[in-house]
């Protein structure tokens, strides 16, 4: 086998190669990882210095100087003697820096580096998360501003209702994600450092390295902190943060992928209406069999991810549930898969909806037609009160209403013919003199729909456009 073939005789992660950005690709890096891991080592020992233990000015400089020259095939080959990740790590750090060696780890557990790197990408993915998520905001409220007065069929129990404008339903799509938005942001503020807790939290070890001077231990565990960026650790932890914080974490994530899903599922049947379309490239092919399809592939991808993303959810509940007394270990393989996925899967949803909000395509004259349609039939209330307030007996004529419907609805739906319920009421003796010319404009059928759309871009989506507008997501190919 060639070299050039070799890389394709194994599995490669879809997410990776096909869907997320090469900025969220990189947050889930070996090198990210193992760099953090190397940074938070020397946070511990500029610390432990700071507070009086005997490393030198020196050591610290040869650790720092080696934070992201790491040599992978050798932590491999520690790895393979020790079957210890953590411990290959810091032996091969220690071949880096052989002066500092023996402070590298100081007092410290695996999950000292583990769990604090965790904690360090949580925070930058929910980062990232939220500049996409924002971006997504403001370009749908852009789309229910230029949409708002447009009236079109409104759907309950995927049934004709009243009408609603085109805005209006993209402003519910654009609230849903926005109350996502809240809740990413609420868990960035909760996240707390780790920082030095020790085998079972208990911080003995550290107690040890200090002689018993809880004072000292109590600052070494906030100066890592500060280290970190974080200015609150958490109160309590057993050998590792609470795996809640996952849990809450992930709801999040699949919340946000929960509105992506609806969202996107509202774009396919409105797609199959011929009402809205997702952006379609020009040489873009929809089927391989049916040169004329244009199929919403990119709404299908967002509720294919999307689904991916809440099944995760389950996961991470259960790996709470499990974490039996101070920590099980049944938690790590779980989360090397799980963490990094969601984050992955959510950013390459992310990179599709602002693709297709940015680019939706509205065809006003389909969807009139489709309004016009049903618009007899809810015009039919307005018609009842007008003919009542010309002296009709409002009983009989909406049994005359109800038997014109009913009547109109047959031919519809048994004949093909079109929608004559007006033409049947304005024949109908007991309608004589009612002004039918408001019951054929739509815009007297949809309430306030325009002014919701304004006041909600005025309340939601403008704040969230300041909130964000000088932090603008990296650019992402989009590889359909």
């Amino acid at each position: 086998m060639s070299s050039d073939s070799a890389s394709f005789d194994q599995y490669d992660n879809p997410l990776i190669v096909r869907y997320a950005s090469a900025e969220m690709s990189r947050l889930f890096s070996p090198q990210k990882k193992f760099s953090t891991w190397r940074r938070l080592w020397i946070a511990l020992a500029e610390a432990e210095q700071t507070l009086g233990l005997p490393i030198t000015d020196e050591q610290l400089a040869e650790m720092r100087s080696q934070v992201d020259n790491i040599d992978f095939a050798r932590a491999a080959h520690h790895e393979r003697l020790l079957r210890h990740d953590v411990m290959a790590h810091v032996h091969a750090f220690g071949d880096a820096c052989p002066s500092a060696r023996g402070n590298i780890h100081l007092g410290a557990t695996s999950c000292f580096v583990t769990d604090n790197t965790d904690l360090l990408l949580l925070r930058e993915g929910l980062q990232m998360v939220a500049r996409r998520l924002a971006a997504v905001i403001v370009a749908l409220g852009d789309f229910a501003a230029k949409y708002k007065a447009l009236p079109c069929l409104g759907y309950t129990h995927l049934q004709p209702a009243q009408p609603t404008t085109v805005g209006k339903r993209a402003s519910l799509w654009t609230y849903d994600l926005a109350l996502d938005l809240v809740e990413i942001e609420h868990r960035l503020s909760q996240l707390k450092a780790r920082s030095i807790k020790g085998a079972t939290g208990t911080q003995a070890s550290f107690m040890e390295l200090f002689h018993g001077d809880e004072a000292k231990v109590r600052q070494l565990e906030q100066l890592v902190a500060e280290k970190m960026g974080f200015e609150q650790v958490y109160a309590v932890t057993g050998q590792t943060y609470s795996r809640k914080i996952d849990a809450q974490t992930l709801d999040a994530l699949s919340g946000l992928a929960q509105s992506a899903h609806k969202m996107t599922t509202d774009l396919r049947i409105l797609s199959s209406r011929k009402e809205l379309e997702e952006p379609f490239e020009e040489n873009q092919i929809g089927s391989s069999a049916m040169p004329y399809k244009r199929n919403p592939m990119r709404s299908e991808r967002v509720c294919s991810l999307a689904r991916f993303v809440i099944s995760m959810q389950s996961s991470a509940a259960n790996t709470v549930a499990t974490q039996w007394m101070e920590r099980t270990l049944d938690d790590s393989a779980n989360r090397r898969l799980v963490l990094p996925q969601s984050f992955l899967a959510i950013d390459a949803i992310l990179i599709l909806l602002q693709n297709v909000s940015s680019g939706l395509v509205v065809y006003p004259k389909v969807v009139a037609k489709n309004l016009n349609e049903e618009l007899p039939f809810m015009a039919s209330e307005n018609l009842l009160m007008a003919a009542t307030a010309l002296g009709g007996d409002r009983q009989d004529l909406h049994e005359r209403i109800r038997q014109h419907s009913r009547a109109a609805g047959f031919a519809v739906k048994q004949e093909g013919t079109e929608n004559d319920l007006l033409a049947r009421l304005a024949a109908d003796e007991a309608f004589a003199g009612v002004d039918f010319a408001p019951a054929l404009d739509a815009s007297n059928f949809i309430g306030r729909a325009p002014s919701q759309v304004d006041e909600f871009i005025a309340a939601v989506v403008d704040p969230i456009r300041d909130r964000y507008r000088d932090q603008q997501p990296d650019d992402a190919e989009l590889r359909v």
